[in-house]
């Protein structure tokens, strides 16, 4: 069992940072891949960024150059620094853990945080 806290979101202008951190327990963080997701109001989650157990890394193609995902495997964390918001950035933010490859699919991963609001206002 993984258990999950996200922290870090929160109100900021468009063009404004925030870093989301998402706090692993449990299992052995490291063998994991771990993903960030979204969810906007009336929208589908949809998957945000991913960083393989091998630290390879993956975006959607609207965040590219502007988010940045990392992990810590001695502080179980992983991170999602996100610069130049833009409104359509607007959702709930979700952490999750998978062993799969399936980065992209919500059925890749068995572990899920709260989420966290991120709201960026234009």
């Amino acid at each position: 069992q993984v258990q999950l806290v996200e922290s870090g979101g929160g109100l900021v202008q468009a063009g404004g940072s925030l870093r989301l951190s998402c706090a692993a327990s449990g299992r052995t963080f490291s063998n994991y891949a771990m993903a960030w997701f979204r969810q906007a109001p009336g929208q589908e989650r949809e998957p945000v960024a991913v960083i393989s157990w091998s630290d390879n890394t993956y975006y959607r193609d609207s965040v590219k150059g502007r988010f940045t995902i990392s992990r810590d495997n001695a502080k179980n964390t992983v991170y999602l620094q996100m610069n130049s918001l833009r409104p359509e950035d607007t959702a709930v933010y979700y952490c999750s853990a998978g062993e799969g490859s399936s980065y992209y699919s919500q059925d890749n991963y068995d572990y899920w945080g709260q989420g966290t609001q991120v709201t960026v206002s234009s």
